[in-house]
């Protein structure tokens, strides 16, 4: 007798565990400012365009369908807490304002955000952004924003990734790219290519000794890349191409062991005609014997001045190289 009581209560426990768990695990408030959120933007495909396999993600978001908002397309909450952590809405073909009374900034456990690729019409960054301090990875990658990147956003201080890139119409100029990184420590990506940064690079950058990806192509950058790049000692991917930058490329750079990736072309003065060099000791031969673990190179128009090494061949990993007008010697 005391078996079957034992299976009936089992049984019992089982059927709470089915009921509970089919219990919807987000807060209402979260789960209303979802909804809210979605019906301030519309859904055009041409908002996506350049991604083909774009799709509206927030299109079966309904409380008749499923009520649980942590089972949405693009939707990922703590399992144990119910509140949602994650919201991608990349490629979604979301076309719209976005503004700080938006209830996207009540979503406020939010640690992975990603809005790329959409169509915010030319909109700024909102200030309300401030509100999702507990951001680690923030993506708003070509999703035509423009205007001055706010100051509220310095104040995402968890930040560990950042990418604002794409379009030309985004720019980081007061605050500038100093105050970012003075702000932003925990930095392990940085992507800012075509934000219009109009200034040197700052020595403090170099003090984002934790970075590991970093790419500032075509942001109208000039001067001299610091000597201090070397504090870069966790960077797999290093992109300066399309810039203004001058003089010589330090020697420092080739203390950057774990590089992968290094694009360094197209950086052209013209107001005084003066092209980037790689002229220490060495040149190009000490590049490829102390970066072995290169996949990508690229110099064109790095003014060179010394032959092709035969070391070349040795960097067994090499998928790209381009060499273009960097005014190499025969040997």
């Amino acid at each position: 007798m005391s078996f079957f009581i034992f299976l009936y209560f089992s049984f019992l426990l089982f059927l709470f565990h089915v009921a509970s768990s089919g219990q919807p695990l987000c807060h209402d408030s979260e789960r209303s400012a979802l909804l809210r959120f979605k019906e301030s933007l519309s859904i055009n495909k041409s908002a996506s365009s350049d991604d083909p396999s774009a799709y509206s993600k927030t299109a079966r978001w309904n409380l008749e369908e499923d009520g649980d908002c942590c089972l949405w397309d693009g939707v990922r909450c703590n399992e144990e807490t119910g509140y949602v952590v994650e919201l991608d809405l990349s490629s979604s073909c979301l076309y719209g304002f976005i503004n700080s009374t938006s209830t996207l900034f009540n979503l406020v456990h939010l640690q992975w955000l990603s809005l790329a690729y959409n169509n915010f019409n030319y909109s700024i960054i909102p200030s309300g952004i401030m509100n999702l301090s507990s951001l680690l990875h923030l993506n708003l990658s070509d999703s035509h924003f423009s205007g001055q990147i706010p100051p509220e956003m310095l104040q995402l201080s968890n930040l560990e990734s950042l990418d604002l890139s794409g379009y030309y119409q985004l720019q980081l100029q007061h605050p500038g790219l100093e105050s970012l990184v003075e702000k932003l420590t925990n930095l392990k990506v940085l992507d800012l290519h075509y934000v219009n940064i109009s200034s040197s690079l700052p020595q403090v950058l170099t003090n984002l000794s934790s970075l590991e990806f970093l790419s500032l192509r075509y942001c109208n950058l000039e001067g001299n890349i610091p000597s201090s790049i070397h504090n870069f000692n966790n960077l797999i991917h290093l992109d300066l191409s399309s810039n203004k930058f001058q003089g010589q490329i330090p020697s420092e750079i080739l203390e950057l062991s774990q590089l992968e990736y290094l694009d360094l072309s197209w950086n052209f003065n013209s107001s005084i005609g003066n092209l980037l060099q790689l002229r220490q000791p060495g040149g190009l031969r000490s590049v490829v014997e102390k970066l072995t673990n290169l996949k990508w190179l690229r110099l064109s128009f790095v003014n060179i001045s010394s032959p092709l090494p035969d070391s070349l061949g040795n960097l067994s990993s090499l998928t790209y190289l381009s060499l273009y007008r960097c005014n190499l010697q025969d040997s």
